[in-house]
């Protein structure tokens, strides 16, 4: 079955991304849309805070939202040039914090970036920023099935 990918971005590919991915193809998948999700990161900086593959508060909020991860969860992906051309939507998930990561590393590919505003676990707590990317992704499932990206 053919689809379309869409493209989440943060910092680590450790926490935002990855539950945007998940709660994506979850929701995309009951819908039977056309859409697959992926997400990487922008850069490989980590602090002594990463504990295992996935963050483990998008881990909760996922099991909270009754989604099922797999058994094997691989580790954060580095966003590479060929990740974005493959692409047909991405979406960075703070702007302050990551335009200026792709105008520095993927400069070609900036102006067809959708910047969301979703805050990292410094300035928000996971609950609530996890909660407005939620929302968020569900929007766009509801969006993309509106512009004719439903059963591929």
């Amino acid at each position: 079955m053919a689809h379309k990918t869409v493209l989440f971005l943060c910092t680590g590919n450790y926490y935002r991304s990855r539950f945007a991915e998940y709660l994506f193809n979850t929701l995309a998948g009951r819908q039977e849309l056309a859409w697959r999700a992926e997400s990487r990161g922008l850069s490989t900086a980590f602090g002594r805070w990463k504990v295992g593959p996935m963050s483990h508060h998008a881990v909760d909020a996922l099991r909270t939202r009754d989604i099922r991860l797999p058994a094997f969860v691989r580790e954060p992906l580095l966003c590479c040039d060929a990740d974005l051309v493959r692409s047909d939507l991405v979406i960075a998930l703070k702007e302050e914090e990551h335009r200026p990561l792709v105008q520095k590393c993927f400069p070609d590919h900036c102006g067809r970036v959708e910047f969301w505003h979703v805050h990292d676990i410094d300035k928000a707590h996971p609950e609530q920023a996890l909660g407005e990317l939620d929302g968020l992704v569900r929007g766009l499932v509801g969006r993309l099935g509106t512009e004719g990206g439903a059963r591929a």
